[in-house]
């Protein structure tokens, strides 16, 4: 079976470990933000978020740009929560196995 380049190898479920490793980690963060009961102001976005990250996990092949963009707006959620800190480096390290963003267009060639 040929394998595209990037393209992971799936567990025997059919399901790609890289998905199975950010839902994992989405959702015990998902649970911390949700056990901790101090009000902060971006924690709609947070949750929000979190949601997306799952939904695009959910869908099997998640953008890795609209992945970190969701990982960005979580962390400037919650970066000043330490009590979520590493919750938040799982989900970090999670989206990281989907590897680097594709690099910006160059000017003059669109977007």
């Amino acid at each position: 079976m040929l394998r595209s380049v990037g393209q992971r190898r799936v567990t025997g479920e059919g399901v790609d470990p890289r998905v199975a490793e950010l839902r994992s980690a989405v959702s015990r963060l998902r649970r911390e933000l949700a056990a901790h009961r101090v009000e902060f102001t971006d924690r709609g976005i947070a949750e929000d978020e979190l949601a997306a990250l799952d939904a695009m996990a959910l869908s099997g092949a998640p953008e890795v740009r609209r992945l970190r963009r969701s990982l960005l707006l979580v962390a400037g959620s919650v970066g000043s929560v330490s009590a979520l800190a590493e919750g938040l480096a799982d989900v970090r390290r999670a989206v990281e196995l989907f590897g680097p963003p594709p690099p910006p267009p160059q000017a003059g060639q669109g977007a």
